[in-house]
């Protein structure tokens, strides 16, 4: 399908024509559902890291690589320990980097994890994800935004269909897609409790989202999200087109996903706790601006700055 053209009034208040290849947060539905993509996927090539031109290719056409097996046990049961320290941690609870579950006060989400763990620090610095994330982006990488999720059995809620580009772009003023996500998966992943689901293709167009952005979004939307997500009709074209997979496997695996590729997850309906490590490299000279469509940057607990280190305010 061709690029949608987009009409003044369907804009932004804040949007400048001309200035935003990818607009979205908008007043009204656009003419047509999406934009093409402007950027390469791979930047790389098979001779400039640890991929091989079958895995880049397969990156490439989805959108997504799984790995599994990419940590051994022992590597996988040294992290679990470092994970469980960090969510037992009492100075932790009540603070904006901790996010609950939004019926409960189970952790979803701990961000900022390279900044609170010198292993987890490790972790996002090991040459095995540095190699990926700089093959693929065809730059150097940096940590955008890191964190743990762990979904807990029974109780842990799903999370509605996303790009994060799209969030990035429109909060964290993230110029481009030049990011790349890396998740391990700490404990089993299988069908019954809530792996992450992706639209394979999806990632090479942009749906533009409805909906101003609203003051300190982000502590709504990182419970539960609702600005920022695509249309229900859009993503069931793009699911007829596409289909729907979801990469499960022993703990240890690793997910690597493109930033645009639209994603989410059902509740975990098991018994099994589902936990996974996750960094989002960006390439240094796509380093963040003012966001495209949100009056401020989001807190820098959720987007670094690549020569500042963060510290917690405890």
């Amino acid at each position: 399908m061709s690029a949608p053209t987009l009409s003044r009034q369907s804009l932004p208040r804040s949007f400048r024509p001309g200035n935003d290849p990818y607009p979205t947060r908008l007043a009204r539905t656009p003419d047509l559902p999406w934009l093409q993509r402007r950027e390469a996927v791979v930047k790389g090539d098979a001779g400039q890291g640890p991929l091989s031109a079958d895995q880049l290719a397969r990156f490439e056409r989805q959108g997504f690589l799984f790995e599994p097996g990419f940590l051994d046990a022992d590597e996988v049961a040294a992290l679990r320990r470092e994970m469980s320290s960090l969510m037992k941690t009492p100075s932790f609870r009540g603070r904006p980097f901790t996010i609950t579950e939004p019926d409960s006060r189970e952790i979803r989400s701990l961000f900022a994890v390279h900044f609170l763990s010198r292993r987890f620090r490790q972790l996002a610095q090991d040459p095995r994800l540095i190699g990926r994330a700089r093959q693929i982006l065809g730059g150097e990488p940096y940590v955008h935004q890191s964190r743990i999720n762990y979904k807990p059995g029974f109780k842990g809620k799903g999370f509605n269909w996303h790009s994060d580009f799209e969030t990035w772009h429109a909060e964290d003023g993230m110029p481009a897609m030049h990011a790349v996500s890396a998740s391990i998966v700490l404990t089993d992943n299988h069908t019954f409790n809530g792996p992450l689901m992706l639209i394979p293709g999806s990632h090479k167009v942009f749906v533009s989202c409805l909906g101003e952005t609203p003051e300190n979004h982000h502590e709504q939307s990182l419970k539960r999200q609702q600005i920022g997500v695509p249309g229900e009709a859009v993503l069931a074209e793009l699911i007829r087109r596409h289909g729907i997979e979801a990469p499960t496997g022993a703990a240890g695996g690793l997910l690597l996903f493109d930033c645009n590729t639209l994603h989410g997850s059902n509740a975990n309906m098991s018994p099994d706790p589902r936990s996974n490590v996750f960094f989002v490299y960006n390439r240094r000279d796509n380093r963040c601006q003012a966001p495209f469509a949100a009056r401020r940057r989001r807190p820098e607990f959720l987007a670094h700055d690549p020569d500042r280190e963060w510290a917690p305010d405890l």
